[in-house]
């Protein structure tokens, strides 16, 4: 039997609305998901609401169950906690996550959903997705005990990549950022808040998740001799200019990019996207990291709100959708 589900979509650049969808019963193997919540990333889905996937990448930056084709209309989305209500009887009653867009029901096969831990409240689960961002960052940075570690922007992935590091025994840690606003989050996770002008330089990593061009440019200046800069951020279309002469060579400095729909080669023999998921929500078991989820929404009003935290976020880290419950 056909059910109806309803769904976000961005149809042209800067609008969005809820569209009603079929939604076939699940076939053997599959399960149907209820939503509770889902999260915006900001970053990337700021960039599709704007048209500004190049479209070179318009196959790299397909989501799993992303609808539609770039630039528009597309649905998309990869953070989405749910109520397994039919399918699978194994997974039948669990609270799971999945890499789905934005919608109120929807059905994928078992293997794409990933029970939370018991004791991981399902609100605070929709940073799954960032965490694992956060996981590949500190891979590929190849953190150690005893660093002086910068991460410049303290958004929802620079935060969390600060809150790794600051875990790792003897590391240093800083989190930076323009807004003063964000010592108190740094604190509650652990790290030194610097603003820019009073940040310490000769790093041995230097972590850029701001999003922002002045951002890496920061990040280039606090690295030390033969130190790491590891990018995280992404631009989309925007072409970004960089002060690579100067010390940059005779620093022999380190710029390397970091993304996480590729395993580092020294992970990827035995680890898998699957595990790496099941890290990401263990480490999120951690009550301190509820201060990253600091706006909501419901999900009749994502068309609205998209546009806000697209354009003015004002200090927003996470915008969670919340669903309406039956």
């Amino acid at each position: 039997m056909t059910q109806h589900t309803e769904a976000f979509w961005v149809v042209s650049p800067q609008c969005g609305e809820i569209r009603p969808e079929a939604l076939p019963d699940p076939r053997d193997g599959e399960v149907r998901v209820r939503a509770l919540y889902s999260a915006v990333s900001r970053g990337t889905e700021s960039l599709i609401w704007r048209g500004a996937v190049p479209q070179a990448e318009y196959t790299r930056m397909r989501a799993p169950f992303q609808s539609g084709d770039f630039p528009f209309p597309v649905k998309y989305g990869y953070a989405s906690v749910g109520v397994v209500e039919a399918g699978d009887a194994a997974l039948l009653g669990r609270t799971v996550f999945c890499l789905h867009p934005h919608q109120t029901r929807y059905v994928v096969p078992a293997a794409a959903v990933m029970p939370l831990p018991a004791d991981l409240p399902s609100g605070r689960a929709v940073l799954a997705a960032n965490m694992e961002t956060a996981v590949n960052a500190v891979w590929d940075a190849q953190a150690g005990p005893g660093d002086r570690i910068t991460v410049v922007g303290a958004g929802v992935v620079g935060a969390l990549v600060a809150y790794l590091c600051a875990r790792i025994p003897g590391a240093e840690v800083d989190l930076l950022d323009i807004d003063p606003a964000r010592e108190a989050l740094a604190r509650a996770l652990g790290c030194r808040f610097s603003h820019p002008e009073q940040a310490t330089g000769e790093r041995d990593l230097v972590i850029h998740a701001s999003g922002h061009a002045a951002g890496l440019r920061s990040a280039l200046g606090l690295a030390g001799p033969e130190a790491t800069v590891l990018e995280m951020s992404w631009y989309g279309s925007q072409t970004v200019e960089l002060p690579l002469g100067g010390a940059f060579h005779s620093r022999r400095l380190t710029l390397k990019s970091s993304q996480v729909g590729r395993l580092p080669p020294s992970r990827a023999p035995r680890w898998d996207t699957r595990r790496r998921l099941g890290l990401a929500l263990e480490l999120l078991r951690d009550e301190r990291l509820e201060a990253l989820i600091n706006d909501e929404g419901r999900f009749q009003d994502l068309p609205l709100n998209m546009g806000r935290l697209a354009c003015d976020p004002r200090g927003v880290l996470c915008h969670r959708v919340q669903y309406e419950q039956p």
